[in-house]
């Protein structure tokens, strides 16, 4: 069931609960809700703050000293008016440990007459006398319905004031709306307005505020990185059967509501196992880019913390950053690594971890599209090859003849080489065993060694070159072996 924040709080206002936690960091929304509850309950409405002191709703004078909280905490314990008094700033008087006691004392008056102290905050943890006193009221994000009235507003007022053009179709206006989930509406209201007023119009390239507003956030947090798009699927060589199933979902990111309507859900996301090398980090990029969404990086060095509780902490403030950026891609590049200690070792610190990671991709709501790439899957925890963990497991191996020609056209043309200029087929036979990673380092060595002669770049030269290269198939021909013997029959071919 949908919550419904305004049906709580009267209930607790009904049921005589003195001290009210509305969990929200949108004081605005926050206080149009307790407003409502006040006017529905037949209860005055009382604001506090420490700017302006305690006012009654409408009026502009503040009652005389209340600015203090301890004079305004007294005024209303004095006063004894059946009334529901709105609290901004609790942060601040929850540090103090004497208006900590103040606070409890109010509320317990509440017992015996009509009213509450309504806290206002994002995570408030609140001491053991408040909070066994204390009732909390989860205040949903805004949602879809809430974003689109927020654009026609904006849209609206800015009229008003100047001219502007809205060249955005309804499927991209869709889009704008499933982007700016994450952001308060006072973020997004900023947002649209910046959008809108830089150039006299709401158009589909405005995006990139949105995606710009939430990279600052991103970089804020300090445990995601936010990557720049460069590549696109049309980049990535091979990899037909990753580009199709990928290719059918495109359609629900272009077309969010549509595909809503039709029963569809936000795709959870895949784990790409295989040869290093072989383009399993590039294709995370390519999908951000294709899809348009942000890219985020999980970066696990970033994590692990020597003190207990800290490195869930830290998981848990990733995972609410990449929350808020949805629609998103969230990249986690070699897996095992992340998560493959455990027991003794680390103090059980990496499985703790590892359990709200779990739980986080089992549960989480937001439109995250997580692509987990590994290397070595005999370190890789049994838990994320259940299903319903990711939509897919693909496995991705090395590319064949028709990929290595793709693969070297698009390095040699990368570097401003005439492609035609080539051999492409005595390259292609010369790179057998050779993963996308190893041509193209060919390619850079064989420029290197041009350049330092005063010479073109020919064929002759990147045979040589790759002649001198030993590839991973044959230095580690018994582990890709044996990797492809355990992905027959349990993953997806991605080529």
């Amino acid at each position: 069931m949908q919550a419904d924040p305004l049906n709580d709080l009267i209930l607790l206002l009904r049921s005589r609960h003195g001290l009210i936690v509305m969990d929200t960091p949108e004081d605005d929304r926050a206080e149009t809700l307790a407003q409502l509850a006040a006017d529905r309950a037949s209860l005055p409405f009382f604001l506090w703050s420490r700017t302006k002191g305690l006012r009654r709703d409408g009026g502009d004078q503040a009652i005389y000293q209340t600015a203090d909280p301890t004079h305004m905490l007294a005024h209303i314990a004095g006063a004894r008016i059946e009334a529901l008094y709105f609290l901004t700033g609790a942060d601040s008087l929850l540090q103090d440990a004497v208006l900590v006691e103040r606070l409890r004392d109010v509320a317990t008056t509440f017992h015996k007459r009509r009213g509450a102290l309504v806290l206002c905050g994002a995570g408030l943890s609140l001491p053991d006398p408040l909070g066994r006193l204390s009732a909390t009221v989860k205040v949903p994000p805004p949602g879809g319905r809430d974003f689109r009235k927020l654009v026609d507003r904006v849209v609206r007022d800015l009229r008003a004031r100047m001219a502007v053009e809205v060249t955005m179709t309804e499927d991209e206006i869709s889009r704008l709306v499933s982007h700016l989930h994450g952001l308060t509406l006072i973020e997004a209201e900023k947002v649209l307005t910046r959008a809108i007023v830089e150039d006299g119009k709401l158009a589909a390239d405005d995006l990139r505020h949105v995606a710009e507003y939430k990279k600052t956030a991103v970089e804020r947090e300090g445990v995601l990185e936010y990557y720049p798009l460069e590549e696109t699927l049309a980049e990535v060589a091979d990899l037909a059967g990753l580009k199709a199933w990928l290719a059918k979902r495109t359609h629900f990111i272009t077309s969010p509501e549509k595909a809503e309507q039709f029963g569809l859900t936000f795709p959870k996301g895949v784990l790409l196992i295989g040869v290093p090398g072989c383009g399993k980090s590039l294709c995370a990029k390519a999908v951000a880019i294709e899809w348009k969404l942000p890219l985020l990086k999980l970066d696990t060095s970033r994590l692990y913390n020597k003190y207990i509780g800290e490195s869930e902490k830290n998981f848990r403030r990733a995972m609410d950053a990449a929350e808020r950026l949805a629609p998103c891609v969230l990249f986690i590049d070699e897996l095992e690594k992340a998560f493959a200690g455990g027991g003794s070792e680390d103090g059980g610190v990496s499985q703790r971890v590892l359990g709200t990671f779990l739980a986080w991709m089992q549960e989480r709501k937001a439109d995250v599209f997580t692509v987990a790439t590994a290397n070595d899957v005999t370190r890789l925890p049994p838990e994320f090859l259940r299903k319903g963990r990711f939509d897919e497991v693909f496995f991705v191996d090395l590319p064949d003849a028709e990929a290595r020609n793709a693969i070297l056209a698009v390095h040699l043309k990368k570097r401003g080489q005439d492609v035609a200029a080539f051999n492409l087929d005595r390259l292609v036979a010369a790179t057998d065993g050779f993963s996308g990673a190893e041509i193209e380092q060919a390619v850079v060595a064989a420029l290197y060694t041009a350049f330092a002669a005063s010479r073109t770049l020919t064929s002759d030269l990147l045979v040589t070159e790759i002649a001198s290269t030993q590839p991973l198939s044959r230095t580690m021909a018994e582990r890709i072996d044996a990797l492809r013997e355990w992905a027959a029959g349990r993953t997806v071919s991605a080529n």
